[in-house]
């Protein structure tokens, strides 16, 4: 933490004003655990013994994103830049969740204690007086620690506060935060917590595709990726979320392409892989020392490569001497698995494009020196084809790790300027319909073909597009009557 940090200073001066008018405020979950980590906290959270309405009374500019649970936020203006936008939320007791995401009703409360008990894992349930810390700078003296948060963060332990089947019942999202949390801080799960999510991994289908969706990809993308897949298949949680995934374990594959191992273990090895620095936009920042997240699409692309391997298996002949295992038309099978998954889980249609795009082309790459320049061209020109570079290189030093492939389509990617690679065509539909063709299906064939040899660099000019297509189109003779543009 910064004392420059705008977010900290604008949390720091919601929580005088709290004070100052009487109520108790602190800074609560996820922040104190990052602070404690030495991580700086992204957001800042504030919890108070004050009643929503109070909170709204004593701040010129609030939202009420959940009056009714007791938050409410609020927003600080800053010179030439957005508002940064505080939550704060009233100390609460919790009722039941009959819907297994939010209670069905709350007590407000004045004891820091009793709101500490309704959160989720002890590293989160710490609260920071952030007066006494500004005053005195100890970070420990400053820590109200209820549920020995900082003892399981110095044992690198994920512990459910209280009864884990309790937590787990209220919110079934709180099982997957717990690998996440577990992948991404390198910790174990402690075994009564890790007993109750395989006791109760049936019930995260009770939770929202959208919320499955946005945690999984976090745990694809914070760090960890690979251990947090091996625990939520430990755990029962992926062949309840991701059956498909789990289809990939067992499934051999041949030596000479792929030492490893099954399609699980490189997958796996892809997933360990996934840091920030294989993100191709950070790469190119790489002066900057500017630091990113993985790719989303980039990681799910990773996870879901090969998920078509499992239904194309077919193990050697054994009547045919030095046969191997193949996957006959695993890409395309592949991609009707990955769009089936991608649209159970609700993912925008340009999310779902681009890992489509990724699955279907990943083994394009082992054709890549004997393309027609045409075709390498049009390769090359795929939206964000940095990420199918990143996942190629992902997919190679995760099996035989002959990356000269990798290094010929980098090199060619970099050595074609984006208006080469994407040209200003020299024939359009205009101009056929000018010339006497009739619009028809055939266009695109046509233009594509003109396109082609305009890749190629054989033409150069639209009449000589026109005379090519003419030439090659015969059956499609223009009108009589029709002249040829000027």
């Amino acid at each position: 933490m910064s004392p420059a940090d705008p977010k900290y200073q604008a949390a720091l001066e919601i929580a005088r004003q709290l004070r100052g008018a009487g109520h108790q405020a602190y800074f609560a979950g996820g922040c104190v655990r990052d602070l404690h980590l030495g991580v700086p906290p992204q957001d800042y959270d504030i919890a108070t013994s004050a009643r929503p309405d109070q909170v709204i009374s004593l701040f010129p500019k609030t939202f009420s994103v959940g009056a009714h649970f007791g938050v409410i936020l609020v927003c600080t203006p800053q010179p030439k830049a957005p508002d940064i936008a505080t939550e704060v939320a009233t100390f609460r007791h919790d009722g039941i969740y009959s819907d297994g995401r939010r209670p069905d009703a709350v007590q407000f409360s004045a004891s820091p204690e009793e709101d500490v008990l309704r959160r989720d894992f002890t590293i989160n349930g710490m609260l920071l007086d952030p007066i006494a810390f500004e005053t005195n700078g100890d970070l420990v003296a400053a820590t109200l620690d209820f549920v020995h948060g900082r003892e399981d963060l110095a044992e690198h332990v994920i512990r459910a506060i209280g009864n884990p089947k309790l937590r787990f019942a209220e919110d079934k999202l709180r099982m997957l935060r717990a690998v996440r949390f577990a992948a991404r801080l390198e910790y174990r799960i402690e075994e009564d917590t890790a007993a109750a999510i395989h006791a109760q991994s049936a019930d995260i289908n009770q939770v929202s595709q959208e919320r499955i969706r946005d945690e999984l990809t976090k745990i694809l993308t914070e760090g960890g990726a690979a251990r947090g897949f091996e625990l939520l298949y430990s755990l029962g949680l992926l062949a309840r979320i991701l059956p498909e995934a789990v289809r990939m374990r067992g499934v051999q594959q041949p030596p000479e392409y792929h030492p490893e191992g099954d399609v699980w273990t490189h997958t796996m090895l892809l997933l360990e892989k996934l840091r920030p620095e294989t993100d191709p936009s950070a790469e190119r920042r790489e002066a900057s020392r500017t630091t990113r997240s993985v790719s989303s699409t980039l990681a799910w692309g990773a996870l879901l490569h090969d998920i078509g391997k499992p239904a194309t298996y077919q193990p050697p002949d054994p009547n045919k001497p030095g046969d191997r295992i193949r996957f006959n038309g695993h890409v395309e099978v592949g991609v009707r698995i990955a769009e089936e998954i991608l649209g159970r889980l609700r993912f925008s249609n340009d999310d779902t494009e681009q890992i489509v795009a990724l699955v279907k082309n990943h083994m394009r790459f082992g054709d890549i020196r004997e393309m027609r320049e045409s075709t390498l061209r049009r390769f090359l020109r795929l939206p964000r084809f940095d990420e199918h570079l990143a996942l190629h290189r992902l997919d190679v030093t995760s099996s035989h790790n002959d990356l000269s492939l990798y290094d010929y389509a980098r090199a060619e990617f970099e050595r074609e300027p984006a208006a080469d690679l994407r040209p200003k065509p020299l024939l359009t539909g205009r101009d056929l319909i000018a010339a006497g063709y009739k619009p028809s299906p055939q266009f695109k064939a046509m233009l594509t073909f003109a396109e082609d040899a305009q890749l190629e660099r054989t033409i150069s000019t639209r009449d000589e597009a026109l005379a090519l297509v003419q030439d090659r189109f015969r059956s499609e003779e223009p009108s009589p009557a029709s002249e040829s543009p000027r």
